[in-house]
């Protein structure tokens, strides 16, 4: 069982489904690895531990400190992060293109 995935996931706002799809896994081996004792391969590990931003350590409950695994980022940052992540590679052109606009606009 991977001891914070299931906090990671819900406060995301995630399905099982749709972090399956994230890490290339099905929803029942997501389900397994919140609910019993399986557990993902390293390679997969890293992928969830990389899509949240956190260490492998935080993830499998080895480190208590969430904060720190997110390397100096805030609450907010964080949440905005997350949902990128969520985006389709066309969403994310998008936004990347917005944030440029801004980013001009604000430099002048």
């Amino acid at each position: 069982m991977i001891k914070n995935l299931k906090s990671l996931r819900v406060s995301a706002g995630m399905s099982q489904q749709q972090l399956a799809d994230v890490i290339g896994v099905s929803q029942q081996s997501v389900n397994k690895y919140e609910n019993h004792s399986i557990e993902p391969d390293v390679a997969t590990l890293i992928k969830i531990a990389d899509y949240f931003g956190v260490t492998v350590d935080y993830l499998i409950g080895h480190a208590n400190e969430r904060e720190a695994e997110r390397r100096g980022i805030t609450d907010e940052e964080f949440s905005i992060v997350s949902n990128y992540r969520k985006l389709s590679q066309k969403e994310r052109e998008s936004i990347f293109l917005i944030m440029k606009v801004y980013t001009r606009e604000n430099q002048s």
